[in-house]
């Protein structure tokens, strides 16, 4: 039987269109498969511990495995990179942290612009830090620790995530405005084990990475980076009480490729958000010493704005650089 023509012009544009109800359904039913997490630090790193939380939280909101993928080095550039070239479709994301945001001011010549190249998704939680020393050192206070390292100048081993990383940014930070000198040793690995052994003396180190050490007396914990003391650790004086103005901290958060649609960062922002609220986030997260931060990701990009200005002065100011 011979059709007319009507009836086959509307079976052709019929047919022209099935091929985009597959894309529309992965859309809507993201995600439809399991989602890397880019972690561009150490495994047992701060960065670790709140992103293995986070992955946890998005799976169960989201009903898909949110699998981490430690990759460092290079100051958190090598796996950012990673990222920065996945495609932009909500499968690879990273935990991308204040590191991020110095490397900006600190490469001139990187192949990408982190402010630029990855989308703001959400925050996870602050981020205090500690002066922590090891226990051989023969201090107890920061006014000890302080005047231990002016009749040692160069002698205390300052460990570091890394050229350029908080830990060696905030410590830069606190030489010059204690009057000391220390030795810098980036690491590219986890060095807690070396500052338990004493081979590095000192470290300005993220709270979730230090508790169980401190809690556990292997190392000494001096003074918290934050302007107020901790609830968390009320009998820990802050740095700035010996160090007036001395005030450094960091953050944990979830980016993706530029170019990632909208609604699946909505989405990957609203499940966390909504895990973030949640009384057992809120208490998992203090156990480490941090605090949920909740925004939209239009916040989160203001937020990550203002960090730039404030801490690529810093750099800029004590003139380092890298590449």
């Amino acid at each position: 039987m011979e059709l007319p023509r009507r009836h086959i012009l509307q079976l052709a544009v019929g047919a022209a269109a099935l091929p985009a109800l597959p894309r529309i359904a992965r859309a809507d039913t993201y995600p439809s498969r399991p989602v890397q997490m880019m972690v561009a630090f150490p495994a047992g790193s701060a960065p670790d511990i709140i992103a293995r939380l986070a992955a946890q939280w998005l799976s169960d909101k989201l009903g898909q495995n949110f699998i981490i993928e430690n990759r460092p080095g290079a100051g958190s550039n090598i796996g950012t990179e990673i990222v920065v070239k996945a495609a932009p479709d909500g499968y690879t994301i990273i935990c991308d942290v204040l590191t991020n945001v110095l490397n900006t001011a600190l490469y001139q010549h990187l192949s990408f612009d982190f402010m630029r190249d990855i989308a703001p998704v959400s925050p996870i939680a602050n981020a205090p830090y500690v002066i922590l020393v090891t226990n051989s050192l023969p201090v107890k206070t920061v006014p000890e620790f302080i005047a231990y390292a002016k009749a040692n100048p160069g002698k205390i081993a300052m460990a570091s995530g890394g050229i350029g990383t908080s830990s060696h940014i905030f410590g830069v930070l606190f030489m010059a405005m204690a009057g000391i000198d220390m030795l810098h040793v980036p690491y590219r690995t986890n060095y807690m084990s070396d500052l338990i052994g004493g081979q590095v003396q000192a470290v300005i180190n993220p709270i979730p990475q230090s508790m169980e050490f401190v809690k556990g007396g292997k190392v000494r914990a001096l003074a918290v980076t934050t302007k107020t003391r901790l609830a968390a650790l009320p009998d820990l004086p802050t740095a700035a009480e010996f160090v007036p103005g001395y005030e450094a901290l960091g953050w944990y958060g979830i980016g993706a490729p530029k170019n990632t649609p909208t609604d699946i960062v909505s989405k990957l922002n609203g499940a966390l958000n909504a895990a973030l609220a949640e009384p057992a986030a809120k208490a998992r997260l203090a156990d480490l010493g941090v605090e949920p931060m909740r925004m939209t990701p239009a916040q989160f990009a203001q937020f990550i704005t203002d960090e730039d200005k404030k801490w690529g002065k810093v750099i800029r100011d004590a003139g380092i650089k890298l590449d």
